[in-house]
């Protein structure tokens, strides 16, 4: 009938979302639904299981810190710089934040009232896929990061509306809305201009390099969840798992 591009079994996460639409008509309509008869349920569960693969990681590399120290020295004092470093060090020393938060972010959601006295920011994250506006948590951003992200505001002289904008050619900020895909273009530059190839990581590195620092450093995974806002343990256990063992703090324990 033309309905659909192909007749190749969809994937479970696909079928799962497409599944949850028609069950929502369903409960629209007052009508019961096909969907909860056990043998569909248990035909989805072997589904789900003989399409299992290994999660795919979202980014090739997590940008550690050693990592991103290499990106900021690739950025000088112009308009450009400023802004590159601001968004890469807020994005990490925030809690790893994904790049629609990062770009999603106004001048009025940087509290820096306690800035000048313990160069401390209070970041706003009105929508998170975690939280909503009615539950904005407020993060806090330390040092260096702060700096950088109030260097920012002062160059662009950003009083209100967006705080990350793109810069022209001529090194002149604009009034429009930096892009997620702006950002994802910022990574991949200061990646080429640390020396690592292009695609060495993508946007979603921050986070998982954030995570991974934070394993090798041996911070508590409930801690490090605080800042990244993961709802689900096992999914922030997933960077922690990943940290090579011999490198684990915790077997250097005896150590002087």
């Amino acid at each position: 009938a033309g309905l659909r591009r192909s007749l190749a079994c969809p994937a479970p996460s696909t079928l799962d979302r497409r599944i949850a639409s028609w069950r929502a008509f369903h409960r629209m309509k007052n009508l019961p639904s096909p969907f909860d008869a056990p043998l569909v349920a248990q035909a989805r569960g072997r589904a789900r299981r003989a399409a299992a693969r290994p999660r795919a990681p979202k980014s090739g590399n997590p940008i550690t810190r050693a990592v991103l120290e290499a990106m900021l020295a690739s950025c000088d004092h112009s308009h450009r710089g400023m802004r590159d470093r601001a968004a890469l060090m807020l994005g990490w020393a925030s809690g790893g934040r994904r790049r629609s938060e990062i770009v999603a972010l106004n001048r009025d959601d940087i509290d820096d009232r306690d800035f000048q006295d313990k160069a401390l920011l209070r970041i706003r994250l009105l929508t998170t896929k975690t939280t909503g506006p009615e539950t904005a948590p407020r993060l806090p951003l330390k040092g260096r990061a702060a700096r950088a992200v109030m260097a920012w505001i002062a160059a662009a002289r950003i009083k209100d509306g967006p705080l990350f904008r793109p810069v022209s050619l001529a090194d002149r900020p604009l009034l429009r809305r930096l892009s997620a895909d702006g950002f994802r273009l910022i990574v991949r530059h200061r990646l080429e201009l640390a020396g690592y190839p292009p695609d060495f990581a993508s946007a979603h590195g921050l986070r998982a390099g954030f995570l991974t620092q934070a394993a090798l450093e041996g911070a508590p995974l409930v801690a490090a969840m605080q800042l990244s806002l993961h709802r689900s343990i096992n999914q922030a256990q997933s960077y922690y798992a990943d940290v090579e063992i011999a490198d684990n703090p915790a077997t250097d324990l005896l150590e002087d």
